[in-house]
């Protein structure tokens, strides 16, 4: 497929509470250094290159980016490469960012933050962006206990002006009707993909029917996570590659697209190239027999898994 000239608003559009986006976004999380991501030795990006890889990103009609403060690797931060290379900030830029996790200067992790300790982290993503509110902020989870106390003072932060939309990051599907009794909920980011978390797909429905987006990480890095994707790609999506001109990693972005009006995709890259290449994935239409194919890829996975669970 040519990809030069495609923009992000050949995916459509959704809205996270009253702020339209694209549904083609970008991540930040790999903008700060070369190699695997969050690691304390990473490789900083050249600046120059991850600005140019920013400003490329908004020419070509990005305008949702997800990042966090913990995105940073020697030298590099990825809030602060966002606030150099696009400040003063367009008005219809969406930036979401995460919090409960945490770092500390030598890149080692930190216990998730207390109810308590969340403000300092939101006044740091304030800080790092030079914003005086934030867009959307979600709680990234670990585990399947309560989220009430968490996501609790996010809302009384949401009160106060600092934060406009919550989200929740990593969860279960039981948080959402919790963090949904105590303040609106505007997007889900859970890993999802072609063979990723099928146990997931009724939960991404769930989404959709109340009006909430869905937003996969690792869409196509899958289970290469931080590392990015590797290995060898399955017959079904190179098949649907060749047919369309296309790489493997569009169609997974495709497919992921395909998945409802209300799935938004966020791949990251430090590479101008493989930002174009991502952004042109949200005009490939896929057709019903290459749906039904990759469909039936992805549930082959959801089988495997649940006869591993026996």
């Amino acid at each position: 497929m040519t990809s030069q000239k495609i923009t992000a608003a050949a995916a459509g559009t959704w809205r996270l509470g009253d702020l339209d986006v694209n549904r083609i976004g970008f991540g930040a999380m790999r903008l700060p250094q070369t190699g695997q991501a969050l690691v304390h030795d990473a490789v900083p990006r050249d600046r120059g290159q991850a600005i140019g890889v920013l400003r490329r990103a908004v020419e070509l009609g990005v305008n949702h980016i997800d990042t966090a403060a913990f995105y940073f690797s020697p030298l590099r931060s990825a809030n602060e490469l966002i606030n150099q290379a696009l400040a003063p900030y367009p008005d219809d830029l969406v930036i979401t960012t995460k919090v409960g996790p945490g770092r500390d200067p030598s890149g080692a992790w930190l216990p998730h933050a207390t109810p308590g300790q969340l403000r300092g982290q939101v006044e740091e993503n304030l800080r790092q962006l030079g914003r005086d509110h934030l867009d959307v902020v979600n709680l990234r989870i670990v585990g399947s206990g309560s989220i009430a106390d968490r996501f609790g003072a996010l809302a009384e932060l949401r009160e106060a002006g600092l934060i406009r939309h919550l989200g929740l990051s990593n969860i279960q599907p039981h948080h959402l009707a919790e963090a949904q009794a105590i303040a609106p909920v505007v997007c889900v980011q859970n890993m999802y993909g072609i063979g990723v978390r099928p146990e997931y797909d009724e939960f991404l429905s769930v989404c959709g029917r109340q009006g909430i987006a869905f937003v996969p990480f690792y869409a196509i890095a899958g289970s290469g996570r931080e590392a990015g994707a590797g290995g060898t790609e399955s017959a079904e999506i190179l098949k649907v590659a060749r047919a369309h001109g296309a790489s493997a990693a569009q169609v997974r972005l495709a497919w992921t697209l395909h998945r409802g009006p209300h799935v938004l995709a966020i791949p990251g890259t430090g590479d101008q190239d493989h930002l174009v290449a991502n952004v042109a994935a949200g005009a490939l239409r896929l057709t019903a027999d290459e749906s039904a194919l990759l469909d039936s890829l992805h549930r082959r996975v959801r089988e495997r898994t649940a006869d591993a669970r026996g």
